[in-house]
């Protein structure tokens, strides 16, 4: 399979995502990069098994020193603790400002280590180098990064975009089938707020996604980030149009606050949360019931939850309004919702709370 470019245009911080297979450690994927003393790559304790050594080889035939800190895995671990474990191999390993960091692994290592890269020494190059599929077609790409807070997800960060991108389908295969329909749900929200060509092509082609092969997989990433790369283009540090990209998250980051971090994937509650924010749409008279169930049903088939879990037992409605207070689209306390308004359209408003809690009620397991 050829490698593709998908280029990300942002001036002076343009640079592109490198798709295909045997990418990741070859050199030249990173004959490009600036000239650097030292290296460090971010992994963690799944993925450094699998591939550190074959990063640190590729990439001993241009830079020196190459450093390694492994990290734990999971989203629980997204915190300042964790973080300073990068902080203290950079500086236990006098890295300086032209080290480069590169981040090998899912949306957890991506989203920390750019963040170290971003404040150490007030900023550092970075490489993204995502081995999951939500990392690939998502958080990768567009240059967020941050930390996890006990009372919000990704509340604490900053933008700052990579040099690179290097999405190797390869390391797919060994991805469990479990974070295979996590990143699935990254991959179908593309359909509703943007593309229905690409959501109708996901319901031919979910079969194929699920069963990893290689050409559903490529088309799917590229489409993906090709929509991701035009969004970001325009709205760099969502200050509107990027927004739509939180589909299904204003309820979904409240799901993984709510049982806390590491209970559900990210991609679990992001895809339960798309059908509610799918059922809230209808019940503002945004879409009609059938397409509601269409995008349920693919969700569903995804192997995805469509139910939410009960955080309370008095007032569950109420307690996840209570932590969707804490979202970066909430302004003067008012939630705001990305909503779907026909097919292959999103906007962000608010709504008003008695069908939210409709909708939370109708759309949860009960106790």
């Amino acid at each position: 399979m050829n490698s593709q470019s998908v280029p990300i245009e942002l001036q002076e911080r343009s640079y592109g995502i490198a798709i295909g297979s045997a990418l990741f450690d070859d050199p030249h994927s990173y004959a490009q990069l600036p000239g650097a003393s030292h290296v460090l790559i971010v992994t963690n304790t799944t993925v450094a098994p699998l591939y550190a050594k074959r990063l640190e080889r590729a990439l001993h035939s241009k830079f020196a020193a190459i450093h390694t800190v492994v990290l734990p895995d999971g989203e629980e671990y997204k915190t300042w603790q964790t973080l300073n474990q990068i902080f203290d191999a950079l500086l236990g390993n006098h890295c300086d400002r032209k080290t480069i960091v590169f981040a090998l692994g899912g949306g957890v290592v991506g989203d920390m280590a750019g963040f170290a890269a971003a404040s150490y020494m007030r900023g550092v190059p970075f490489v993204q180098v995502p081995t999951t599929l939500l990392a690939q077609v998502d958080s990768s790409v567009g240059g967020k990064t941050g930390i996890n807070h006990p009372l919000g997800k990704n509340m604490i960060g900053a933008f700052y975009q990579p040099l690179k991108v290097v999405c190797d389908l390869e390391t797919l295969k060994t991805l469990p089938s479990r974070e295979l329909s996590a990143g699935l749900a990254e991959v179908i929200k593309y359909g509703p707020i943007a593309d229905l060509d690409f959501f109708q092509w996901l319901e031919r082609n979910i079969d194929a996604l699920l069963a990893r092969e290689p050409l559903a997989l490529a088309y799917a990433v590229r489409r993906c980030c090709e929509i991701k790369a035009w969004v970001v283009a325009q709205d760099e540090r969502e200050a509107g149009l990027r927004a739509i990209l939180n589909f299904g998250h204003t309820f979904g980051h409240a799901i993984e606050a709510g049982l806390g971090y590491g209970e559900w994937l990210h991609g679990e509650a992001v895809g339960c949360g798309m059908v509610m924010a799918m059922k809230l749409s209808h019940r503002l008279g945004l879409v009609d019931a059938a397409y509601v169930q269409r995008v349920t049903v693919l969700i569903e088939k995804a192997g995805l939850p469509v139910l939410g879990p009960c955080l309370a037992t008095s007032d569950n409605a109420g307690r996840y309004l209570e932590l969707m207070q804490i979202d970066k689209k909430a302004q003067d306390g008012e939630i705001r919702f990305v909503l779907i308004d026909g097919t292959g359209r999103a906007f962000v408003r608010a709504a008003p709370e008695a069908l939210v809690r409709e909708v939370i009620d109708a759309g949860c397991l009960r106790l």
